[in-house]
């Protein structure tokens, strides 16, 4: 098992861009003393209210939204790529069909309350603070709403506060 230490987000030395939107993320949160994950490959860090924060965007239909509403934190996973087939796997099958955690065989760990993955190099343990669905007559970007909402299925933008960053040593 990989031992981790923390550092403050100004220390995170990975490129955002690269970590969620190449590499990407699970995206995990746990209600009821079950954990659920999904991948993502949007999202960000940056500054709101003066903390350091993080985003992420989740459809109305992914199971791990229900997760991610009713928890006060959740975490961000960031794995190499030999975990490849584990992120497909996650990002193709739903928590409500099946126990998609236990076939993957990654470690679901625990930083206080929060459930992370053990193999992870990288965790972000996120406070949720901000939490909004995205508005279609707020849509500024021409052809956004066409091409990413055929369905009328807008995300919810949460904004978290970044608590702590866990790496490999």
């Amino acid at each position: 098992m990989a031992e981790f230490k923390t550092i403050a987000p100004e220390q995170l030395q990975q490129n955002p861009f690269t970590m969620i939107g190449k590499d990407w993320m699970l995206i995990t949160a746990e209600k009821d003393g079950k954990a659920n994950t999904m991948t993502a490959s949007w999202g960000g860090f940056g500054v709101m209210w003066g903390k350091n924060v993080a985003y992420i965007v989740l459809r109305p239909q992914r199971y791990t939204k229900e997760f991610v509403d009713q928890a006060e934190t959740f975490s961000l996973s960031f794995l190499d790529d030999r975990f490849r087939p584990a992120l497909n796997y996650l990002g193709s099958k739903s928590g409500r069909d099946e126990d998609k955690i236990a076939k993957t065989n990654l470690t679901l760990a625990h930083e206080e309350q929060t459930p992370y993955f053990a193999e992870a190099k990288t965790v972000v343990v996120c406070k949720k603070m901000y939490a909004q669905a995205y508005q279609p007559e707020c849509f500024i970007e021409q052809g956004a709403e066409s091409t990413w909402y055929p369905n009328k299925d807008y995300h919810t933008l949460y904004i978290a506060e970044i608590t702590k960053i866990l790496v490999q040593e």
